[in-house]
């Protein structure tokens, strides 16, 4: 797969582009007017330009393929690297903002309201909005039946990341201009510096979200439950399988998964299978009452069980890749 085909491109590199021409305008209007909210967009925006670049080096390294280091391959790098990003919101977005709302508070400074800084605004509201429809539409694509709830819980880190930030950039631009408003309608200082510090709030509440998910992930979350449930009831519905005794999963990367678990083999269903094509009634009657020839049956028949066991176990895995090419790597084990 490539890069530009990857999961989540799409909504990254539009977010990277829209971000990094509003943090340019944000920042020329808070140098001119000295609004705290409005430094907090630009902290905010060039934080989310930061962010999602790594977002896009996540992306490109989790292509790589495997070898004798990674022998499962690099899809994880986009988990580490969309945590580093979230960490990234939390620090220098949430962080940075809060700080400069807080002494905005304790030492309220005379902002000066032009109508630059209403358009930069409206400007950064637009290109924002045109971003999170972006990642949002994408969202819709991948999940056409899902509510928006089971979306979130459902997508792939790097498009989330997007969603969440943008939307959380476009209410932070609403929140910037109704504090700049309410400041420049009281005169005081003090709405600003407060819609400061309510946009750094959104912003630790989105990283906190995505700080979670990439972790889920890291450390090695489950396949998803409905897929680990077709998963085991196609293993059960071959004949040589009396039952699945242990089931484990874990994601490799997005849309990627390993699975392991111990099957109790059928042993009349085995035996069928290794005289199918061969009259049991006839194998009896050339050993009966020749020992020496029993003995050579048991070897034959010792031999040729482990071997079908291991042909079986490949025909399942074969079959299971073909039914979900999503599962890259199976470890079937007798138990």
């Amino acid at each position: 797969m490539t890069l530009q085909h990857t999961s989540g491109f799409l909504p990254v590199l539009t977010a990277v582009g829209g971000n990094a021409v509003v943090t340019v305008s944000k920042f020329g209007a808070a140098l001119v007017s000295g609004s705290s909210s409005m430094f907090s967009e630009t902290v905010h925006s060039f934080a989310d330009t930061l962010n999602q670049m790594l977002l896009l080096i996540g992306l490109r390294r989790s292509l790589k393929k495997a070898d004798e280091s990674f022998e499962y391959g690099y899809g994880r790098e986009r988990f580490f690297w969309a945590l580093i990003s979230a960490c990234g919101v939390f620090f220098v977005g949430a962080g940075v903002t809060a700080y400069k709302g807080i002494a905005s508070l304790v030492f309220p400074e005379p902002i000066e309201i032009s109508p630059l800084i209403f358009g930069v605004l409206l400007f950064s509201l637009v290109v924002e909005s045109y971003t999170f429809y972006v990642a949002a539409r994408t969202l819709r694509k991948s999940f056409p039946e899902a509510t928006w709830l089971e979306r979130f819980r459902a997508a792939d880190p790097m498009t989330l990341a997007v969603c969440l930030e943008d939307a959380v950039a476009v209410a932070g631009v609403c929140i910037a201009a109704f504090a700049i408003g309410i400041s420049y309608y009281t005169g005081s200082a003090v709405w600003d510096a407060l819609g400061s510090i309510v946009i750094s709030v959104f912003l630790a509440a989105t990283a906190i979200t995505l700080i979670v998910k990439n972790r889920a992930y890291l450390i090695g979350k489950a396949m998803p439950e409905k897929l680990q449930e077709e998963v085991v009831k196609l293993l059960e519905a071959d004949p040589a399988i009396e039952k699945v005794i242990d089931f484990k999963s874990a994601v490799l990367g997005w849309g990627v998964y390993r699975i392991k678990c111990e099957v109790e083999f059928n042993g009349g269903a085995l035996l069928r299978e290794a005289y199918r094509k061969r009259s049991m009634k006839d194998q009896f009657e050339n050993v009966r009452g020749d020992f020496e020839e029993f003995k050579r049956f048991l070897a034959d028949y010792t031999d040729r069980i482990p071997r079908l066991m291991g042909k079986k176990i490949d025909e399942i895995e074969k079959r299971l890749c073909e039914k979900h090419p999503s599962i890259r790597h199976i470890d079937i084990e007798i138990n």
